[in-house]
Parts: structure tokens; C-alpha cells; sequence
């Protein structure tokens, strides 16, 4: 079963493992998606301001839930 970029993520980003989020922002074929990670990583590793961090953070869960609704139903039942 191949699980939907989206979903890969959401998990990543809900737990933390900044190093999956990593290999799956160079993978994603979604280049907004890869975008918004690198964001969100290049803050949490180098930012000394904490409200940066988050809302990049708030960015790509926000972009996440957008994607996952917009995706064909036949793409996550793969």
C-alpha cells in the first residue's frame, strides 16, 4: 500500500521526526508541499524567534489539511 505524501507528513510533523520530514520534502513530487517543509526545518533549526518557527509550523499543517482535501479519493485508496 503506498501511503499518499500528505499523510507521510502530517505523521512526521504531529511526532516530530524532523529527519523523515527531511527525506520525504526531497521525494515529494509536490513541490509546494517540499516548499513548505524546508520552511518549517531552515526555522526550527536556525530561527532564534519562537513565533517564526511556529507559524511556519502552523504553515504546513494548514497546507497539509488543505492538500488532503483537495486529493481524489482514488489517490488515497491506492
Amino acid at each position: 500500500m503506498d501511503i499518499p505524501d500528505y499523510d507521510k507528513a502530517l505523521y512526521y510533523t504531529l511526532w516530530g521526526q524532523w529527519d523523515d520530514l527531511l527525506v520525504l520534502m526531497v521525494r515529494t513530487q509536490d513541490d509546494m508541499l517540499s516548499k513548505k517543509i524546508q520552511n518549517f526545518l531552515h526555522a526550527y533549526h536556525y530561527s532564534l524567534d519562537e513565533q517564526r518557527i511556529v507559524q511556519s509550523h502552523e504553515n504546513l499543517l494548514y497546507y497539509i489539511d488543505h492538500a488532503m482535501k483537495y486529493t481524489p479519493a482514488a489517490v488515497m485508496e491506492v
